[in-house]
């Protein structure tokens, strides 16, 4: 493996962003300086929730074949419970999502790269039951 693929493997298994010191601003993914301070800023890393709810959302019908998801899935807006704001696929039946939905991070397959390469996988986000 590259080394660079192990630096960055934190980033697969949580959510982790920048939050400016200075002004409170919360980035993800993350940032190296702040756009609002400009150079007064103070950035440093932080681990977001992992909880959040679907502020919007599209059902997609058709993909790339190399992509090999399941078709129709759903891409969404989700504003976490600390107030970040990412894209990520909803893993769901398409007729069970909605606006103001709960979902919670999963961890799950993105793709493979060929039938006997490397299995990439990350953060996808699934409706959240209330069970802890």
């Amino acid at each position: 493996m590259l080394p660079r693929f192990w630096r960055k493997i934190k980033y697969r298994y949580d959510i982790v962003g920048t939050v400016c010191e200075n002004c409170g601003s919360k980035f993800y993914p993350p940032r190296n300086f702040c756009p609002i301070c400009r150079r007064k800023g103070k950035i440093r890393e932080q681990t977001f929730s992992s909880k959040g709810r679907i502020l919007s959302y599209t059902v997609v019908h058709d993909a790339p074949d190399e992509y090999k998801l399941a078709k129709p899935y759903i891409v969404a807006l989700i504003e976490l419970d600390d107030g970040v704001v990412l894209t990520s696929q909803v893993v769901c039946d398409p007729q069970e999502v909605h606006i103001g939905m709960r979902v919670k991070k999963a961890f799950r397959k993105y793709y493979e790269d060929g039938e006997s390469g490397i299995i990439y996988y990350g953060t996808k986000f699934v409706p959240d039951d209330g069970e802890v």
